[in-house]
């Protein structure tokens, strides 16, 4: 079979520090955080009363009422992100409106924790008024595939479809499989990122539970500080980052943008615990050095990283160790950031989102700070980008993430030559 090359062709953003590509890059690049005081409920019984809510978004102005109330809101995060990258790739069509070549067009859009508000809301209306009056459409609301299933149905997107569930991987790894689908000559477009909406009762105080969130709330801006020596947790954040993905020959017919070219792509386990990386960064290494070698490139060659970089002490000094592992002598010049400190951690978004990322990297010659790196931290010895973006000709830039139940995910993109 003759080697089938993909490139990205769009991408769409939806997060608490913009609603879009072009508002999302530029809070990146400037260091505008997007963490504030939780709004949506009462947080006073908490350990942690901060998060990353997206801000002023009109969902009716992307999806009638009646459908929305029919969907979670990561499934209505999805549609919309999804919504953008189709327009942007110059693929866009009317909901409902029929592809002629939709059995060519997949979708991998999934969610690492799905309908955590539907189900939070419905386990309530259980206890209190009993069975019968749970909502028939809690189960199709709450399961993490529905959000490829909706954006599938929305713009008749007949190929493979699926909704990986790796925790905080998942964004990644949906890109990942869809990248191979493309090259299996299984479809020539996929749409494919993550979404999530966890910031709920419920969402906030299991990860309360597991302390594994900052509780800096008098200084919401400087809560999420990854690599740095003070860090105490990461922030939940919510939102999408959905890319499509196209084969070369299709988008280059179509007279398609191309923003990059997807040349390597990563997944490993830890097979360790249940929510702590390796200590020695091993799995991680593994799944950064399978990307490389699927893009025939040696580490040197690595201009930009967007590492997983959480802000807990355990992930970002293990993350430090797998980059030295993957990466020998090299690890100590590529340049490295972790957008999380703008951002906070969107879960099974963060792998679209930080993808999108490392894409704008690659096309603007920029890469964005590491925000609230104040004091470093002696077992996180690398360049991680402090607090100012930096101007750098970025030909490959690779994304990292990791999830709990040690999942490893690395994708790796070039910038597009033909």
């Amino acid at each position: 079979m003759e080697e089938r090359r993909v490139v990205v062709t769009g991408c769409g953003v939806l997060s608490c520090v913009g609603n879009d590509v072009t508002t999302f890059w530029d809070s990146l690049v400037n260091g505008r955080c997007g963490i504030g005081t939780i709004t949506r409920f009462d947080t006073s019984a908490y350990r942690t009363h901060i998060a990353g809510e997206i801000k002023d978004l009109d969902v009716s102005a992307h999806i009638n009422v009646k459908e929305a109330r029919r969907m979670d809101l990561f499934t209505q995060y999805a549609v919309i992100a999804a919504g953008e990258a189709l327009r942007n790739a110059q693929l866009d069509s009317n909901p409902g409106e029929k592809r002629a070549d939709g059995e060519r067009f997949g979708c991998m859009v999934s969610s690492g924790v799905g309908g955590l508000a539907t189900l939070g809301r419905e386990c309530l209306v259980l206890n209190d008024r009993g069975p019968d009056r749970v909502s028939p459409f809690l189960i199709p609301m709450m399961i993490s595939d529905m959000a490829a299933g909706s954006v599938a149905m929305r713009y008749d997107l007949r190929g493979p479809n699926m909704g990986l569930v790796t925790a905080c991987a998942t964004g990644c790894h949906s890109i990942g499989e869809a990248f191979w689908t493309i090259k299996h000559d299984d479809a020539d477009v996929m749409v494919a990122g993550g979404a999530e909406a966890s910031i709920v009762p419920l969402g906030l105080a299991g990860f309360c539970a597991l302390k594994a969130l900052s509780t800096r709330n008098d200084d919401p801006l400087h809560a999420s500080r990854p690599f740095d020596l003070d860090r105490d947790g990461f922030v939940m954040s919510e939102g999408a980052g959905v890319l499509v993905l196209e084969e070369l020959g299709h988008a280059v017919r179509r007279g398609a943008p191309i923003l990059a070219e997807v040349v390597g792509y990563g997944a490993t386990a830890d097979a360790y615990h249940i929510t702590s990386p390796a200590p020695d960064g091993n799995g991680c290494a593994r799944a950064i050095q399978m990307a490389m070698r699927h893009a025939g490139i040696s580490p040197d060659e690595l201009d930009y990283i967007n590492a997983h970089g959480t802000s807990t002490h355990l992930n970002d000094k293990y993350e430090t160790l797998a980059l030295k592992a993957a990466l020998g002598d090299a690890a100590k010049t590529v340049a490295i950031s972790s957008t999380k400190g703008t951002t906070g951690h969107s879960l099974g978004a963060a792998g679209g989102l930080e993808c999108i990322a490392c894409i704008k990297s690659i096309e603007t010659g920029i890469v964005p700070p590491t925000i609230n790196y104040e004091t470093p931290d002696p077992e996180c010895d690398l360049d991680y980008t402090p607090n100012t973006a930096v101007k750098r000709d970025v030909n490959y830039a690779l994304n990292c993430n990791l999830g709990f139940g040690g999942h490893n995910g690395a994708m790796l993109f070039k910038k597009f030559e033909r």
